[in-house]
């Protein structure tokens, strides 16, 4: 469930809060962007496939058959992986950096159902936190 504005922006003012008291923990609690590892897994993947290549060449030129079969299901999972990495890489809008307001939710119109429950959501929370105010919480 994505969250709402007010704790985005909540979320937001936390972060900025953290990186100016002690920056040094904020990085590395941040850790490494998830771009950067998926990119990573894909450059594996490609120089398998390469790998792959050149076992089912070395097993065709030569009377290696089981070289060619290894070489050919190398390059299948190789390829696998790294279409399953490239599937998972976030936008440049996904990911929030402290300082950069959040990509608008929503999106695409493909999901016409999703944007309907998202105006139902919002209703709910406004009538959820007027509760609360009106309780003095």
């Amino acid at each position: 469930m994505p969250l709402s504005e007010h704790e985005q922006r909540l979320l937001e003012q936390m972060e900025r809060a953290l990186y100016a008291e002690d920056p040094k923990f904020a990085s590395s609690l941040r850790g490494a962007d998830p771009r950067t590892h998926h990119r990573r897994r894909v450059i594996k993947a490609s120089i398998g496939f390469v790998v792959g290549i050149a076992l089912l060449l070395t097993g065709v030129i030569g009377p290696y058959i089981a070289v060619s079969i290894v070489g050919f299901l190398l390059m299948l999972a190789c390829a696998f992986f790294a279409l399953s990495s490239l599937r998972q890489i976030p936008g440049a809008g996904d990911l929030t950096v402290p300082g950069r307001p959040a990509a608008p939710s929503g999106g695409g119109g493909r999901r016409k159902g999703k944007q309907r429950s998202g105006g139902f959501m919002n209703r709910l929370e406004e009538r959820w936190n007027r509760r609360r105010e009106e309780n003095g919480r």
